[in-house]
């Protein structure tokens, strides 16, 4: 019987496996992330989740299961056709367009999103951007804002700091309107202020614009900050599935992450950063 979370789920999938030649990168892993909730997606180094981050968004087909948005299957759907259907994403390494400005990029990728025409007309008229028309200048006024990047808005990408270079990413994911966007490694190369203010500008987002976060991180600690439900991958199976508070109790999430037999003794501690996604 499906429930009311799977039919209203911004992204789900379920029973997805993997496999690369003998080995089985995913098995049999569901994730639902419903609609304005943040779910954190954590794992020691080769758990699985840059594999599942991949057949979510489109750039690999799973073996078997399959992938939904909005209760539609998208299983074998294009990255560009999910995008038309509201997915975003960003990349553990940015990749930004080092000929433009940081303003520049949010307006391309407003324009893609509401204008693409427009996008035609600049480049064959070679007149660059045209001056753009109020709405555009509000919802990019409004993201460079949220995320803290007017001072930059003038400034070539090229040469950015990699903090920097992400809030660049996230503030071009998030001007093409998704309901929901995967956030690979976001506060990778951010400071703990930073990291601290990225956890307050994604979970305002989310709540006053309704878009669904799946986030996949190597800090631990700003996933259980930031999340409403957590789910721990482990050679590629789902172990654990539940709040933050659930997650860091869970005695399989301790021993996948300490070395701890499950069962334990001993205080309650968090589970360890891993060094790479």
């Amino acid at each position: 019987m499906t429930t009311t979370v799977e039919q209203t789920a911004q992204l789900s999938a379920t029973g997805v496996t993997v496999r690369f030649g003998g080995l089985l990168a995913l098995s049999d892993v569901s994730i639902t992330v419903p609609p304005a909730t943040v779910v954190g997606l954590v794992g020691p180094n080769g758990a699985g989740k840059s594999t599942l981050f991949s057949v979510l968004s489109g750039l690999r087909r799973p073996d078997a299961g399959s992938v939904a948005m909005n209760g539609r299957d998208v299983t074998n759907a294009s990255p560009q056709e999910r995008a038309r259907r509201g997915l975003a994403r960003t990349f553990q390494h940015p990749e930004l367009f080092q000929g433009l400005t940081v303003r520049e990029h949010l307006v391309l990728a407003h324009r893609i999103r509401h204008a693409p025409r427009r996008i035609l007309t600049d480049l064959v008229t070679f007149g660059g951007f045209r001056p753009p028309p109020a709405a555009e200048n509000e919802a990019v006024d409004g993201l460079m804002e949220a995320l803290q990047l007017g001072e930059l808005a003038h400034r070539p990408a090229a040469g950015l700091p990699l903090g920097q270079a992400r809030l660049v990413e996230i503030g071009r994911a998030l001007a093409r309107d998704p309901s929901v966007l995967l956030l690979d490694e976001a506060s990778s190369g951010l400071d703990a202020r930073e990291t601290a203010d990225l956890a307050s500008v994604l979970r305002s987002i989310s709540e006053e614009r309704g878009i669904s976060l799946l986030v996949v991180e190597h800090d631990v600690d700003f996933v259980l900050g930031l999340s409403s439900r957590v789910v721990v991958l482990d050679f590629g199976t789902c172990i654990a599935d539940g709040t933050p508070a659930e997650i860091r109790a869970d005695p399989a999430v301790r021993a996948a992450y300490l070395g701890e037999e499950p069962g334990g003794a001993g205080e309650e501690a968090s589970p360890r950063q891993e060094e790479t996604a």
